[in-house]
């Protein structure tokens, strides 16, 4: 057993079981990926993805299977158990460390469809991992600042645009895309600089789920909201390699998603784009209270 290993010596042992799990499943998916684009058959594409996202999944087996040597983790998970792998949803969850999506990851394995992340667009430069993600069809985001759209409205709406044709490819597989409402990592300086409303949490970003459902809303079973907690303080991933995280919290539910908010354009009705953000801060609202509770009773 890794565990029994000095913790640095376990950290370097599982970073480079992860780079060789990783560029073992590189070499297929960039293949298959190919292959699609060599024969654009709706039938093709989709045993493709098919054969894609067991690969997928299977890297997230073995990544499991050293977590599990390192230094076993204790998942208290609720909320998960009532899910399927045949209906597509819609998932967030709040974001305080990059361990959180290998836990989400970790816990959604074989109870709901392959994570499809949103990630900026500059990631896709990331050695390896971002052609993965390329391949894998993870929709790849450009934001544009409100004084750069100011100097080139012709680029409003890009953000729509690119969220419809990257959820069109969903549909012919059971999906579960995944978007950090925070959009960014909560930090004491990124907390203080917002002046957030939350206590444990970043303002939430509506725009990007509402991309998301207006691009396939009447496709998702609905949202999962899930809420993660690690007991003995956020761990950076380098804990996580050297097996230093010893209990994690999650929490989710199934929340419907009200009809009003399906097939809506959320850059074009002020009074549509209130009422979500209102709905949005809700859920938040509801996420800070829960995290409160877990951390005033473990």
């Amino acid at each position: 057993m890794l565990s029994v290993l000095p913790a640095p010596v376990r950290g370097v042992i599982t970073a480079l079981l992860l780079a060789v799990n990783t560029i073992f499943c590189f070499v297929p998916l960039l293949s298959l990926s190919l292959f699609k684009l060599l024969l654009p058959l709706v039938f093709v594409q989709k045993h493709c993805r098919t054969i894609m996202t067991w690969i997928a999944n299977s890297w997230i087996r073995i990544n499991n299977a050293w977590m599990n040597a390192v230094g076993p983790t204790e998942f208290d998970t609720q909320g998960l158990q009532t899910l399927d792998l045949q209906h597509s949803y819609l998932i967030t969850s709040n974001h305080q460390s990059w361990v959180d999506i290998l836990v989400l990851q970790n816990q959604c394995l074989g109870r709901i469809p392959f994570l499809k992340f949103f990630l900026k667009q500059e990631l896709i430069w990331v050695p390896v991992i971002g052609l993965c993600w390329w391949a894998l069809e993870f929709p790849f985001m450009k934001r544009y600042s409100k004084a750069y759209l100011a100097k080139h409205p012709e680029k409003a709406g890009t953000d729509l645009d690119t969220t419809r044709k990257a959820c069109d490819k969903f549909r012919t597989n059971p999906v579960a895309v995944f978007n950090f409402l925070e959009g960014t990592r909560l930090t004491e300086a990124k907390h203080a600089r917002q002046q957030s409303p939350f206590k444990h949490l970043l303002k939430p970003k509506a725009g990007g789920v509402a991309f998301v459902l207006d691009a396939m809303g009447d496709q998702l079973q609905g949202m999962v909201n899930a809420t993660i907690y690690y007991p003995d303080g956020v761990p950076t991933f380098w804990d996580l390699l050297c097996g230093r995280v010893r209990k994690v919290v999650v929490r989710a539910e199934l929340t419907p998603i009200p009809a009003e908010f399906i097939g809506q354009r959320y850059d074009r009705d002020e009074a549509y784009r209130l009422r979500f953000q209102q709905w949005v801060n809700g859920l938040w609202e509801a996420k800070d209270a829960q995290l409160e509770q877990l951390k005033a009773h473990p």
